[in-house]
């Protein structure tokens, strides 16, 4: 079965056909650094991190670029109200970003470019733009550059609307412009803002210039996968393609967009305060379990928090994780490079349909669980097997280095001795029919956190994530 995704522009799912055979060229609005990220922003990356690796265990090489917006009217005012220099803010939550994705287990992008790092780019697009008549220096000395929504025919077309029936673009001052619907493309300079030199003057650039000039840079002019969240489509995205294309650029040729995750129903921000920080939320689940919880659901649906939906998903993920781990301790090292089954594949390869897969995922554990019920341990194995190739794909194998190195794991082995002592007084206390003290033992294990199970192999504990 082919690949396919659901394209924005078309409007449909389509055939996935790279533009170089064996090699995916994938562009991903990363963050705009003026405050460290919540997990909505996180989603994101979650989402286009498993679709990356779906795309490796394809067979093919993935170049992924995802880019950083370190310069924007949001940061500059988060700076003046902190009274520190704007590339601080820039900086420290770059880091912040950085640090949420590489908790998460988001795979490194393969080049991470910076908007303030690519202005002599910018300024080609613009010269490139001007001489083809689509964009304008203002004619007030500002220095603003806007580009000329009406010389470009197919404007709308990627967020399906009319010009006509367009809002007024917001990002510039009107007396500037020709039509009030042109964008900014470059930003001239005011009084305690940065700004670099251009041939229409100084200033800063616009946000969709420079996704644009980075974007082609990395991956060509012409590439094969723009992603980013649904709220991107207008006016970013569309503006990005207009400017590309309207430059001569093919630039993107699918453009896949991820749902939201809300709450209460509402779009998760800053502005609303409802936003959930990354260090707060691995306080209350482990980082793996919050990475299952953000990549559950389909891609393109939105997802509504809750923190029991978040309890759900940790407790979704602790079944995988026990049964791995009963297997290994039963049964021995559990093989790595099993092949995926073929009902789990065929759900990735349509559209990349994580809950589908996740459903064959969990068929397994159950089957595999009665395998072990039942003692076939060979059979448990090769269950258990099939379905670390399936979490592998998700970034979710508990058995990975990622994750069985989790902060907690340098205790495990001295809770472990620590533990075995105690079992083995509940063993001999049962060995001399004593089960009064054995079930003491037993209750004084579940009240310190520890959940012990009598197995036909002996006792087994773990640790309960209430």
């Amino acid at each position: 079965m082919s690949l396919r995704f659901y394209d924005t522009r078309a409007r449909q799912v389509r055939e996935f056909v790279p533009l170089r055979e064996g090699c995916v060229s994938l562009y991903l609005c990363g963050a705009t650094v003026q405050a460290p990220p919540h997990i909505g922003h996180i989603r994101s990356g979650v989402s286009f991190d498993i679709l990356r690796r779906w795309l490796i265990y394809r067979g093919y090489r993935v170049v992924f670029c995802r880019n950083v917006t370190d310069i924007d009217d949001k940061i500059l005012r988060v700076a003046a109200s902190e009274g520190v220099e704007w590339w601080e803010v820039s900086e420290r939550n770059h880091r912040a970003f950085t640090w949420a994705y590489d908790t998460l287990g988001c795979l490194p992008p393969t080049v991470e470019p910076r908007a303030t790092g690519h202005v002599p780019e910018m300024i080609e697009l613009m010269r490139r733009l001007i001489e083809r008549g689509h964009a304008y220096a203002a004619e007030d000395g500002s220095g603003d550059v806007y580009f000329d929504v009406t010389s470009y025919p197919k404007y709308g077309s990627l967020s399906n609307q009319r010009v006509d029936e367009m809002r007024a673009a917001e990002d510039g001052d009107a007396r500037a412009k020709r039509d009030p619907r042109d964008f900014a493309l470059w930003k001239g300079a005011r009084p305690g803002e940065p700004s670099w030199p251009t041939p229409w003057g100084p200033g800063r650039p616009g946000w969709h210039l420079e996704c644009s000039a980075m974007a082609t840079k990395y991956l060509g002019p012409t590439f094969d996968i723009h992603g980013g969240g649904v709220d991107l489509v207008f006016p970013h995205h569309e503006n990005e393609s207009a400017q590309s294309n309207a430059a001569g650029d093919g630039f993107a040729r699918y453009w896949l967009h991820n749902g939201m995750l809300t709450t209460g129903g509402e779009k998760m921000s800053k502005s609303l305060g409802n936003s959930l920080l990354i260090p707060e939320v691995v306080q209350r689940v482990r980082p793996v379990e919050l990475r299952y919880y953000l990549g559950q659901a389909h891609y393109r649906s939105n997802l509504d928090y809750t923190e029991e939906s978040l309890r759900e998903a940790a407790a979704a993920y602790q079944r995988f994780e026990n049964f791995l781990v009963r297997v290994n301790e039963i049964a021995g090292p559990i093989p790595e490079g099993v092949p995926v089954p073929d009902e789990f594949a065929a759900a990735l390869d349509d559209d990349l349909g994580v809950p589908q897969a996740l459903a064959v995922a969990h068929t397994h554990v159950r089957e595999g669980n009665s395998a072990l019920a039942e003692g076939a341990k060979e059979r448990a194995a090769e269950i258990a097997g099939r379905l670390r190739a399936m979490l592998a794909v998700l970034g979710l194998d508990p058995l990975s280095p990622q994750w069985a190195q989790s902060d907690d794991s340098g205790l495990r082995d001295v809770v472990d001795s620590l533990v075995s002592v105690v079992l083995e007084q509940r063993q001999a206390a049962r060995r001399r029919k004593d089960y009064a003290t054995a079930d003491q033992i037993r209750d004084q294990l579940a009240e310190a956190g520890i959940a012990v199970e009598d197995t036909p192999q002996g006792p087994r504990w773990e640790l309960r994530r209430d």
